[in-house]
């Protein structure tokens, strides 16, 4: 009992900004190297700024470490996100002074460090995310305001005021978010929040303190302009590594690459459905990131593995002493010049950069960056099932198939699609949301994990498959286990989602295509597809976590690719297979009889294939 009481006048004695220090020391012990550390300390030193004996770091000074594109303009953002998960675990005190132990904070959060010290994983830094990109509704503003430098002399002497409060809790003096301010039928328990940070030094869920706002966290919003330059960047620091620097992929941010990239930030952004919204709920940002989106903020992670690897400490040679020195090393590229190779070997007209790093959003970026190889195009091998398999049916590795089209009206209006028509049940659902797109072009594609075959009787595909939209609205329809017809092959076309066609019409039967709910059909001259969604569901892929209305689109394709994810070894036995079939074909083509003439058609008379002196033709055996 006296334990207990003991541990209780503790935690009443203790500030949520003692605890905090406890917390980052910490992190700081268990969470990196003693050498890491060291480069970390010597970077923020060298940039940061000094007032009054405090030392902290602007919001250019961490842009331009960190090399944020100014084209992009997301740099006030990651400052905004930087100053809110400096203040963790206490939402109270944010936004909060980049000192070194706030930077500490960022680091361990946003390269996922914490796990060695916290027991939440993933979704809990995607909803610290949330929190530190949201603003309530009623102001919708897009960036919170900046700390003033006067805030910083009480931070000079937080130990000493937090002596002079004894057992009363300690309020950050810097002005909160209004997502993190209580409302007036709500309070901030702010002796719970320091017991359990206290009780979060050991290994206890810190992230607990996060949950008194969950009844406020449904009253904020992402502003949309805000999510689109984050979303922009996210997309170009998708295939970055820990010490690549961010110049080698930002330098060709031209034009057209930027309209690129706003193009796919548009698709993923009209996900979260913000035509109903002034921004993104945070219902809207937990369904869809989990589900088409697990892998969005990974670029962060090697992005802030920056911080520990300073340039400034070499143990080769003497360290430099100027300043301007010193600043140059820490911001130069941690790796040497070394030959780039290209992410992808050649773009089609479908897939590039963008739309690369739009797919590693959902699949691992180490299966596709400098991991794709062209299989087919229509556009250079043609539009047949012929050719089709050509390409692909030796690709012994997982694949993407992508298209893209533009919707047909609803009344054909040639012969081709009055035949189209024919062929599928009556349309009863409305076209999809066109989104920002004015030109009707859509765009859907499939993983599948197993390589390509005709089929018969079966599909083909495992659980693993992915049934995917690109554009104009991003979304990621994953299979399900109920129902296994995930892709077929036949020279009546390619399908996914779709029971595998009847050989012959079956009398009383209707003679239309069978569609499944959640479904991509590609007709037998690769000139029309169909994208359908039935919200009831109950087929081989589950059916929209966000819009629950059904949809079909007809469109016409104009690109069809086919992309192996594989290296050389697998490029290397698809070209055996080649050289293989090639071969076979050949020998059968010019198969050798001999010089026997009368003893070759004597067996070619027994084979059926000649008639023999005595027959004419031939004949039953019956």
């Amino acid at each position: 009992m006296g334990q207990g009481q003991s541990t209780e006048h503790v935690a009443r004695n203790v500030t949520t900004e003692q605890l905090g220090h406890s917390l980052a020391q910490r992190f700081a012990i268990k969470c990196f190297t003693p050498l890491e550390l060291t480069h970390f300390k010597d970077i923020f030193r060298t940039l940061a700024d000094n007032q009054d004996g405090i030392h902290f770091w602007k919001e250019e000074t961490l842009c331009r470490f960190l090399v944020i594109p100014d084209a992009l303009g997301p740099g006030p953002v990651i400052y905004q996100m930087a100053t809110y998960l400096g203040a963790f675990p206490f939402p109270s005190l944010a936004p909060s002074i980049l000192t070194r132990e706030a930077m500490l904070n960022v680091v361990v959060i946003m390269t996922e460090r914490y796990g060695k010290v916290l027991k939440k994983g993933r979704a809990d830094r995607n909803k610290l995310f949330f929190r530190s990109l949201a603003v309530y509704d009623r102001r919708m503003s897009s960036v919170h305001e900046k700390p003033e430098l006067a805030t910083l002399q009480p931070w000079k002497h937080r130990d000493e005021k937090a002596a002079e409060e004894g057992h009363e809790t300690a309020h950050s003096h810097v002005a909160g978010f209004e997502v993190d301010e209580p409302g007036s039928d709500e309070e901030e328990d702010d002796d719970e929040l320091s017991l359990a940070a206290l009780e979060s030094l050991d290994a206890i869920e810190v992230f607990k303190n996060d949950q008194k706002a969950d009844t406020k966290i449904h009253h904020a919003r992402i502003p949309v302009d805000n999510f689109r330059g984050l979303l922009m960047l996210l997309l170009v620091l998708a295939p970055l590594e820990s010490q690549d620097p961010l110049t080698r992929y930002a330098e060709g941010l031209t034009g057209s690459r930027l309209n690129g990239l706003r193009r796919v930030a548009d698709s993923i952004l009209w996900s979260f459905t913000p035509e109903e919204n002034a921004g993104i709920s945070y219902h809207a940002f937990n369904t869809i990131v989990p589900a088409s989106l697990p892998y969005l903020f990974d670029g962060l992670n090697p992005l802030f593995e920056h911080f520990l690897f300073s340039k400034n400490i070499d143990l080769s040679r003497q360290r430099q002493s100027t300043a301007n020195q010193a600043i140059l090393l820490s911001t130069a590229p941690l790796v040497p010049d070394t030959p780039f190779e290209p992410l992808l070997q050649r773009e089609g007209e479908i897939l590039d950069l963008n739309i690369l790093s739009q797919l590693s959003f959902f699949m691992k970026g180490s299966n596709l960056f400098r991991r794709l190889r062209l299989l087919y195009s229509g556009g250079e091998a043609g539009f047949s099932i012929g050719s089709f398999e050509q390409k692909v049916l030796n690709w012994r590795a997982p694949s993407i198939l992508l298209v893209s089209g533009t919707r047909l009206s609803v009344v054909p209006h040639d012969s081709r699609q009055r035949a189209l028509a024919d062929k599928l049940p009556p349309k009863r659902h409305p076209d999809g949301v066109p989104g920002n797109s004015k030109s009707n072009k859509v765009v859907y594609g499939v993983y599948l994990n197993v390589p390509w075959k005709q089929t018969y009787k079966e599909a083909i595909g495992d659980s693993d498959s992915l049934l995917f939209q690109l554009e104009p609205i991003h979304e990621v329809f994953h299979a399900s286990t109920l129902n296994r017809d995930y892709a077929t092959l036949t020279k009546s076309g390619i399908a996914f989602g779709n029971p595998p066609a009847r050989a012959k019409p079956v009398s009383g039967l209707s003679s239309h295509v069978t569609l499944g709910p959640v479904s991509l059909l590609l007709d037998e001259s690769l000139e029309y597809g169909v994208f359908t969604h039935d919200v009831s569901g109950g087929g081989s892929f589950h059916p929209s976590k966000v819009r629950n209305h059904s949809w079909q689109d007809r469109f016409e394709i104009d690109s069809l690719e086919v992309w192996g994810c594989g290296g050389d070894d697998e490029a290397e036995r698809q070209r055996a297979a080649w050289v293989f079939e090639e071969r076979e074909a050949l020998a059968r083509k010019n198969l050798n009889l001999g010089r026997d003439i009368e003893a070759d058609r004597a067996l070619l008379a027994m084979a059926g294939l000649l008639a023999s002196e005595n027959h004419t033709s031939g004949g039953s055996m019956g």
